[in-house]
């Protein structure tokens, strides 16, 4: 037996060597530097190909060894027995390649166009670091146009919203103290609110249900992510209903947007405009015995308007009902706050996928590249032309957030985009750790894989892109894109807030995605 297992092995170790010195003279004819790393990756595609010049999904390969080049570790399994296993239905893509090359070691499905889902905020991170720069605020400012005796404004008070996507109720009430500070007590003329910075989008997706929360109006006025927190309890036979704009200070009730209670069961939410005034709907047999949730704001210039007032009441300063302003604001700049740095807002955005923060960034940086911007389709084409100008990929994206469907891009040109930005750049910087999970999707903790990257999650659609530090120090770049389009579009009028079947799809699209992780670990970083 001692005698059949060298013979193997030696034959085993002939057959390295062949293919060694098979290689070195091929990159000896290229006038190549060919270090360990790169020797072994020329083993695993086959040939001395370049990056992303169609090397093969699967290679023959020496069996994976233990951290100590001793003991034969478990081989990993294949990607036909992940794929198998994970049972989706609908298309599945990946790409993963070495970061620093873009050498593509693993691909499957790479050149199917699928929707990236939130992904796409990683591009728009990107689009807007380069354009607009990492130290870059926007400004909130309020302006006096008229003339300040004893306290009274003679004139109007405008609240010029500069586009600033975190702006909440308790940053406008340091601004009503602040407006006090400069001896304010009266306005005489009109409260105007502009928003006229961004061009107004009603929805960012027009084909979701109007109460989704993260689907809200666009302009340049952004507050509390342009939603509103309605809370209801039982009390009796009826129900106790509110609508305010909280935040960790504040909590003023909100009078521009409203809600009743009709009989019925479905559907749960509809929305009517009502003028100066958003009135909602809610189905009585949806209800139970309290709860809350966010809603949407559809006129963001006058939410402010409304929540500012009250604010500025509770300072002592009298201001009429707000009213939405047209024209570019001028006067006598009382008060202004800048947002974070556009850095910090980005590192928010991927962190907690927020829509609105990347649809401003993004239009924002159009309008840097272009001067004006129509729309955010507009803008999304824009960013897609830089794209291809910078990174010679096609995406196709139709907005900056990933929240519409018909968004798509490929694995193999999320990886390309990945590789040129680098493991070490500015955007990975700011991507969130994603932590590796055992197979009951439990966190393991002290996983010797490190994994920075953006999530990507839509009914149907699941999505993972980023850096994969492997335990040896190897950088990986990587994009799994998962999606079954059909079906997603058969359920998009469901009346619920998700379809049936869709949180068991998205649950195995994140085990796929962890056992991919966990086979790139084993194979490229040992």
């Amino acid at each position: 037996m001692n005698a059949a297992l060298s013979r193997g092995f030696a034959a085993r170790k002939r057959k390295w060597a062949v293919e060694r010195r098979a290689v070195l003279r091929l990159t000896g004819a290229m006038g190549m530097r060919f270090n360990r790393r790169g020797f072994v990756a020329a083993l695993l595609s086959g040939v001395a190909a370049p990056a992303f010049a169609g090397a093969p999904a699967r290679s023959d390969r020496p069996s994976p060894r233990g951290a100590g080049g001793g003991s034969v570790a478990r081989r990993p399994k294949s990607t036909e027995r992940i794929l198998a296993e994970a049972g989706l239905s609908g298309a599945v893509g990946f790409v993963v390649a070495d970061a620093k090359t873009g050498l593509v070691l693993e691909s499957v499905g790479a050149s199917a166009s699928l929707p990236p889902a939130s992904v796409a905020k990683a591009m728009t991170g990107a689009y807007a670091l380069e354009t607009l720069g990492s130290e870059f605020t926007f400004k909130t400012r309020i302006f006096a146009r008229g003339s300040v005796s004893g306290g009274i404004l003679s004139g109007d008070l405008i609240f010029a919203a500069g586009g600033d996507p975190v702006l909440n109720t308790d940053h406008l009430g340091e601004m009503a103290a602040q407006l006090k500070a400069r001896g304010i007590r009266e306005v005489r003329g009109k409260f105007l609110v502009y928003g006229g910075a961004l061009p107004r989008v009603d929805k960012i997706d027009k084909s979701q249900q109007d109460h989704f929360g993260y689907n809200p109006t666009i302009s340049g006025a952004v507050l509390n992510f342009n939603r509103v927190h309605f809370q209801w309890k039982r009390s009796g036979g009826a129900w106790n209903l509110t609508m305010d704009a909280r935040a960790r200070r504040y909590q003023p009730q909100v009078a521009m947007a409203q809600i009743s209670v009709a009989e019925r069961s479905t559907p749960v939410f509809d929305y009517r405009d009502g003028g100066n005034v958003d009135r909602w709907r809610v189905a009585s047999r949806a209800l139970g015995n309290g709860g809350a949730r966010w809603l949407p704001v559809r006129k963001p210039e006058l939410y402010i308007g409304d929540v500012f007032r009250t604010l500025a009441r509770s300072h002592g300063i009298v201001l009429p009902a707000a009213q939405a302003g047209s024209r570019k604001p001028s006067g006598t700049v009382l008060v202004q706050r800048d947002s974070p740095p556009l850095r910090i807002l980005v590192r928010d955005m991927l962190k907690y996928s927020t829509n609105i923060t990347a649809e401003v960034v993004g239009m924002t940086a159009t309008i840097k590249r272009k001067g004006q911007v129509s729309g955010l389709r507009a803008s999304a084409s824009e960013m897609n032309r830089w794209a291809r100008s910078r990174f010679g990929v096609r995406a196709e994206l139709v907005d900056h957030s990933g929240l519409g469907d018909a968004s798509r891009i490929t694995a193999a040109d999320m990886v390309k985009t990945l590789v040129a930005l680098g493991p070490q750049g500015r955007l990975a910087s700011l991507m969130k750790d994603i932590p590796m999970r055992n197979a009951e999707y439990q966190v393991i903790k002290g996983d010797p894989n490190k994994v920075r990257a953006k999530t990507g999650t839509l009914h149907f659609v699941s999505s993972l892109a980023g850096y994969q530090r492997a335990p040896d120090g190897t950088d990986l770049a990587f994009a799994i894109f998962c999606a079954d389009v059909p079906l997603r579009k058969k359920t998009a009028n469901a009346n619920g807030d998700r379809p049936r079947g869709a949180r068991t799809y998205n649950g195995r699209a994140k085990r796929l995605q962890q056992r991919l992780l966990r086979r790139w670990g084993q194979l490229y970083g040992a």
